[in-house]
């Protein structure tokens, strides 16, 4: 088989005016699965984010609660909950002149809420309680609904 017959046999379709008009998607096609795919996606899109906003508020929960733990044992061995200057800190680093002192109480420093903002730690808190520890939720101020909602003890 010489080469020219070899190509002549191997890519003669590509060149016969049957295979060019049967071959391939027209641009109508392409847009309708387009269509399709941007259907699908502005229904499973909603779903999928509102379970990572709900993440995220379980995360703070779970966060807040740890905190609480390690705010109790720091009052069982010093006598009290850490002032609101010492903050979180105190779980982690020795306060001056705490001699009761017996941590860490947590293996490293507090992180930031899912949001990346710092817990707001105070003590004593509001309304009789020892201490206030909250996250400001997803934007950041003081109220809000669902996602936006302050996540406290």
């Amino acid at each position: 088989m010489t080469p020219r017959h070899f190509f002549s046999r191997v890519f003669s379709p590509v060149f016969s005016p049957v295979f060019s008009r049967t071959a391939g998607f027209t641009l109508l096609e392409l847009l309708v699965v387009v269509l399709i795919l941007g259907l699908l996606a502005s229904f499973v899109a909603p779903r999928y984010f509102s379970q990572i906003g709900k993440s995220e508020v379980q995360v703070a929960r779970a966060q807040i609660d740890a905190f609480e733990k390690a705010l109790d044992q720091y009052r069982l061995d010093v006598g009290r909950y850490p002032s609101t200057e010492q903050g979180l800190r105190a779980l982690v680093e020795r306060p001056a002149a705490e001699a009761k002192w017996n941590g860490p109480y947590l293996k490293k420093a507090a992180p930031a809420d899912p949001w990346g903002r710092p817990y707001q730690y105070r003590a004593p808190g509001g309304n009789g309680r020892d201490f206030d520890l909250m996250s400001l939720g997803k934007d950041g101020r003081v109220g809000g609904q669902g996602e936006d909602a302050d996540i406290a003890l």
